[in-house]
């Protein structure tokens, strides 16, 4: 056993100290600069434990901080002076939201696409569905049918937009790039849009990015153990970029093939090339990240960016968080179709959230066009099928330190479940519908 049994967190948490944690944070930022010496990261963070104990006396609770103090210390004093600086630079940007999240700021949050946003407020006002009242009263007024279909109808004139605007770029464009944080709606808006592009005379060639991870076993994990598939380093950006390139270039290249059941990759599976009047298309939550296309030149690529940018405020004067919305529609789909169960799902989003805050949103405004995927019918669906499980989590992680993150998400969801009115009927909402990829029901065939 060493000096340490206990960490305090930033929330004044007492937590148990445990070795591997800097491990894997010492592996995630070297990964973030092209590293993947797993063996290399454990070494160091013994030499981070070992300086721990010289430093401070046994029983001693050092603070998370102190901790990361002296990891920066130990990677700049053995020669990785690249992965010190991304792991400052990662405490820095950390530090910079955490500040952000404690105040009121006038400055516009470079993490929202604020122009689409007024957009969405100004059509869900029109429509007496910018209030959870304003909503329950039309529900109970029998209207939820026309709430559907007036969700639906906002949501198909976004996509023929966009597809107008790819149809005005089509002599120049190589690819088509779907990006968009965890269930967006990436799937089915690519297949609509294709569906759309297909009857102007355009041809696609779908890119399946999902291929292109690297082996498990290269993956940098999260605090907990759980390999992290989030963060744009677990793909192999460099093949992504020549393959890219390639394909622009109107070369033939072989993808490889990601089997998810081994967590291997295989090399040169399946031959692939776009010919004249094709576009490569790109369904990815990493189609926007820089590095991603970085050897493609901007006009040779159409940025699509999707999230449901509902705009609902609750009884209490809070709007309804986007990225609650993304987390039951994960639940709903990783349970059907991934065999995880919805508590997985809760318990791993703190990963998912930290990756999109870092790689995903703050590129959201580099997009050729927006699209808003939200459903201001979708929350009172997701009552009946989830409200007595949050109810359940925020008991069961009120008092655990290691799960503050489960908790504060468990609570704010059950309240806002508890504030629509539920319907239990889904039969209004279009077997084509976007939501259709998370409750289920679907017509169209996903691959």
């Amino acid at each position: 056993m060493g000096k340490f049994k206990f960490v305090i967190k930033r929330s004044g948490a007492v937590v148990p100290f445990n070795p591997d944690r800097i491990a894997n944070v010492i592996y995630r930022a070297a990964v973030s600069v092209g590293g993947r010496d797993k063996e290399k990261s454990f070494e160091l963070a013994k030499k981070v434990v070992a300086l721990l104990e010289e430093t401070f006396e046994e029983g001693y609770k050092p603070h998370v901080e102190e901790i990361q103090d002296i990891i920066e210390k130990v990677l700049i004093e053995n020669g990785h002076a690249k992965v010190a600086k991304e792991f400052i630079l990662y405490r820095e940007e950390a530090a910079q939201r955490r500040r952000d999240d404690s105040r009121h700021f006038s400055k516009p949050n470079e993490l929202i696409p604020w122009r689409k946003v007024w957009r969405s407020l100004d059509w869900a006002v029109t429509h007496n569905l910018n209030t959870v009242e304003a909503a329950n009263i039309r529900i109970r007024n029998g209207e939820f049918p026309h709430i559907v279909h007036e969700a639906e109808s906002f949501y198909e004139t976004q996509l023929d937009t966009a597809a107008e605007l790819i149809k005005e770029r089509s002599s120049e464009l190589k690819m088509v790039m779907v990006s968009g944080p965890s269930s967006s709606g990436k799937t089915t808006t690519t297949m609509k849009l294709e569906q759309r592009l297909k009857k102007s005379g355009m041809s696609f060639v779908p890119l399946v990015v999902d291929n292109y991870f690297f082996d498990l076993e290269m993956h940098p994990k999260d605090e907990f153990g759980d390999y992290d598939f989030e963060t744009p380093q677990a793909l192999d950006l460099d093949l992504i970029n020549e393959h890219l390139k390639r394909l622009a270039a109107g070369e033939e290249v072989r993808i490889p093939y990601y089997d998810f059941k081994s967590g291997k990759r295989s090399a040169d599976s399946t031959p692939l090339q776009i010919h004249d009047h094709e576009v490569l298309l790109i369904d990815s939550l990493h189609g926007l990240f820089p590095e991603f296309s970085k050897e493609i030149p901007a006009s040779q690529k159409f940025k699509l960016y999707l999230e449901p940018l509902l705009q609902m405020k609750m009884p209490n004067g809070e709007y309804i968080r986007w990225t609650d919305l993304r987390l039951i529609r994960r639940m709903l789909r990783d349970s059907v179709h991934r065999a995880y169960n919805t508590e997985q799902t809760l318990l791993h989003w703190h990963y998912v959230r930290a990756s999109e805050k870092r790689n995903i949103l703050p590129y959201s405004n580099t997009a050729d066009y927006i699209v808003n995927t939200s459903m201001p019918y979708e929350v009172s669906l997701y009552r009946p099928k989830l409200l007595t499980h949050f109810a359940e989590w925020e008991k069961k992680y009120e008092n655990d330190p290691l799960r503050e993150d489960a908790y504060t998400r468990a609570a704010r969801v059950r309240k806002m479940l508890e504030a629509i009115d539920p319907v239990e009927d889904d039969t209004p909402v279009p077997g084509d519908s976007v939501l259709r990829e998370f409750i289920g029901g679907s017509t169209m065939e996903y691959h």
